[in-house]
């Protein structure tokens, strides 16, 4: 989960230089990443022995494909357009709180107090990332602010976290690369007419290698490397503690845009690093459910 998240904050500002440049939109940007992992899993499975799925769990994984994908990736990048870049950093830290909920609601998670303070910690951290990557963003996005535009950006995190408490048994069922060829399938089938013209509007012979190397990285390691690594880390972690992950993606994101010579390093960095470090820690050695009742079943009272 560590991975990933850190190939997604790569990801973020290596997007933002291709669709900044104007070479191709986000929604195409989207369906490459689709479209290019649909064909690295399908061409990884002929490296398997075959594995039958079979009708009914195929339907479980098409909804899975919505939830993580399609919604997903959907709903904020209309809900980024919408509203402004540091809106939708902020909500996106919601998503470690919202699988937590949704983890105690259906797979009966005990909320304890090291969670609440390890998801307080690390949210703190990430927002004083983000607010310090963007001085002056108290008072200069609020114009171009949109209330449905947060409200999208909250549905794909409530989407993802949706499906990765819901799903968190399924995934054990198949393999990882039959999953997600299915998975990208049907994400790239369901979201092909909505970016069609915007394909073919695409000026494809004005891409240099710069934007293509950079688009590789995104099909390659964004999008088929990280969601392989996600499906390992699901079917061994609680949701929340893989939530917590999410953290990553914006401290990985503001090194590497330092690196870059995008933003600046300063004091209030190293202490939204240490935060978000803290916050994993204290959420990943908090009790699960199993170890909650195995403490009570030896009679031990205490919290």
């Amino acid at each position: 989960m560590c991975c990933a998240n850190a190939i997604w904050g790569l990801m973020s500002p290596v997007a933002k230089i291709v669709i900044a440049s104007g070479a191709a939109t986000s929604l195409v940007v989207t369906d490459l990443r689709f479209f290019g992992a649909m064909i690295l899993f399908w061409l990884a499975s002929f490296f398997q022995k075959p594995e039958h799925v079979n009708h009914r769990d195929m339907a479980k994984i098409f909804l899975a494909s919505l939830l993580a994908i399609v919604l997903n990736q959907g709903f904020f990048i209309f809900g980024v357009g919408l509203t402004s870049p540091v809106n939708a950093s902020i909500i996106t830290t919601s998503m470690p709180l919202l699988a937590m909920g949704l983890s105690a609601l259906y797979l009966h998670e005990p909320i304890t107090g090291k969670k609440v303070l390890g998801i307080a910690v690390g949210a703190t951290g990430a927002l004083v990332l983000i607010i310090g990557s963007h001085p002056g963003s108290g008072s200069d996005t609020t114009a171009g602010d949109n209330i449905w535009g947060d409200v999208l950006v909250v549905l794909a995190q409530l989407s993802y976290a949706t499906y990765f408490v819901l799903f968190k048994h399924f995934v054990s069922r198949y393999s990882m690369v039959t999953l997600m060829k299915w998975m990208f399938t049907f994400a790239f089938i369901a979201t092909l007419p909505f970016s069609y013209n915007s394909l073919l509007a695409t000026q494809w012979t004005t891409f240099d290698a710069h934007t293509w190397g950079a688009i590789a990285f995104i099909v390659v390691g964004g999008t088929f490397l990280s969601y392989s690594l996600i499906v390992v880390g699901q079917k061994n972690l609680r949701p929340t503690v893989g939530g917590m992950y999410n953290y990553v993606q914006p401290a990985v994101a503001s090194i590497a845009a330092i690196y870059w010579g995008l933003d600046n390093f300063n004091a209030s960095k190293i202490v939204a690093v240490v935060l978000i470090a803290g916050g994993v820690y204290l959420v990943t050695i908090s009790r699960s459910r199993a170890q909650m009742e195995a403490y009570k079943a030896k009679g031990n009272t205490r919290n």
